[in-house]
């Protein structure tokens, strides 16, 4: 089926602060890859840090533009993101993070109000840390747009009560994931040193202070000694690197602990992993999670934000209290001894994922709320046509 010329289609603009590799900008690939060029013409900006996502969505074909910020306050970042707005005439700005979307809402007051776009804001997660002046912030941002999403319903609920939002105003559309085969399980758990004897846990994700490292690293010396087969890889890279290495010879872990780095392979160590761990201290909806849940394999997760959503106890997944080490090591003991438990449990996440959590999915409920806002942006400028040229138009 040909693709439509430009005209024909509706311009939309996805906008980030950075594309460094991390949950929300695989989700921004997902979509953008994901959007029917039939019907959508999709352009991605971010301001800094790009990374491999920026180099596979060119390969695809998507405009990508830097909108280069020097510090934290640069008027003449906001004239140009304005510009690259202006100019583009998009008809829906869809923006991502907290910097995305104030910088966003900012630029989009620069433009003549018959040519704004509508603005589509985000909640990816449940922020107990913004400071007051960071949810006056979302809310001026949140008033501006024409929907607001959140990715889980605990992100949702959260923001509403921030917000003063009543119950139900932001949307949930939950994060989709495809997951390609992937093989050669084998090689991979010789690459990572976990051996084919061993019991491989995984934890994929950004080595920040959220992800919560030192309580996986407890309960992994709590369960040394009892189960020496016990490996545990770590595939991600961030600030805290040096940190949780210093913790992992603290703790004479050096013999049970891979550092992988940052991984552009996740499928493949999923696909030799027994089980992932997600040991957070927050979370909305957790790519790694999805992905375990799509590649068949049972998750150990923090009680926390999204988690609990997408994990029904015992059934697809295991829960455990937020750090607490105790009770992580109790549910990687379990999944340790018992393979037969590991394989009912990732055959059920893998059903729940396939319903519920597809990329087709997510992209379809974004299409839809991009329908809206074109719909009710067109109504709205009718209604606000003087009455002698609505009379013309007729």
């Amino acid at each position: 089926m040909s693709t439509a010329s430009t005209e024909d289609r509706t311009p939309i603009l996805l906008v980030t602060d950075e594309m460094e590799v991390g949950g929300t900008q695989r989700q921004i690939v997902n979509l953008a890859l994901g959007l029917d060029r039939r019907v959508f013409e999709v352009t991605v900006a971010y301001f800094r840090n790009p990374s491999i996502l920026i180099d596979e969505l060119r390969a695809a074909g998507i405009r990508v533009v830097e909108v280069a910020k020097r510090g934290r306050v640069d008027p003449f970042f906001v004239l140009q993101l304005a510009k690259l707005i202006r100019e583009g005439r998009f008809a829906v700005v869809h923006a991502f993070a907290f910097s995305g979307e104030l910088w966003a809402a900012a630029a989009r007051c620069l433009i003549a109000p018959s040519r704004r776009p509508a603005l589509i804001t985000s909640v990816r997660g449940v922020y107990e840390w913004y400071r007051p002046w960071q949810w006056r912030v979302k809310r001026w941002v949140s008033r501006g747009s024409w929907r607001v999403v959140a990715n889980s319903r605990a992100g949702a609920e959260y923001a509403c009560r921030r917000l003063g939002l009543p119950h139900g105003a932001i949307d949930v559309i939950y994060n989709g994931v495809t997951l390609p085969a992937a093989q050669e399980a084998a090689a991979v758990r010789d690459e990572t040193g976990c051996g084919a004897q061993s019991v491989m846990a995984l934890f994929v994700g950004r080595l920040i202070d959220h992800k919560n490292l030192p309580v996986l690293l407890r309960a992994m010396a709590l369960l040394r000694d009892e189960l020496p087969p016990l490996k545990l890889a770590i595939a991600g890279d961030g600030p805290l690197r040096q940190d949780t290495e210093r913790q992992i010879a603290q703790l004479q872990l050096s013999d049970s602990v891979r550092m992988l780095g940052e991984r552009d392979d996740v499928p493949r160590l999923l696909a030799a992993a027994d089980f992932l761990v997600l040991p957070s201290y927050r979370e909305g909806l957790s790519n790694a999670l999805l992905e375990a849940m799509h590649a068949g394999k049972p998750s150990v997760a923090s009680a926390v934000g999204g988690n609990v959503e997408l994990i029904e106890p015992g059934l697809t997944g295991l829960l455990f209290r937020s750090d607490d080490e105790r009770d992580l090591a109790g549910a990687m003991r379990s999944l340790a001894l018992d393979p037969g438990l590991r394989a009912r449990i990732g055959a059920a996440a893998r059903e729940a994922a396939q319903q519920r959590f597809s990329v087709a999915a997510m992209v379809r409920e974004f299409e839809l709320r991009y329908r809206q806002c074109v719909a009710e942006k067109a109504s709205a400028a009718r209604d606000l046509q003087p009455s002698a040229e609505r009379r013309h138009a007729r």
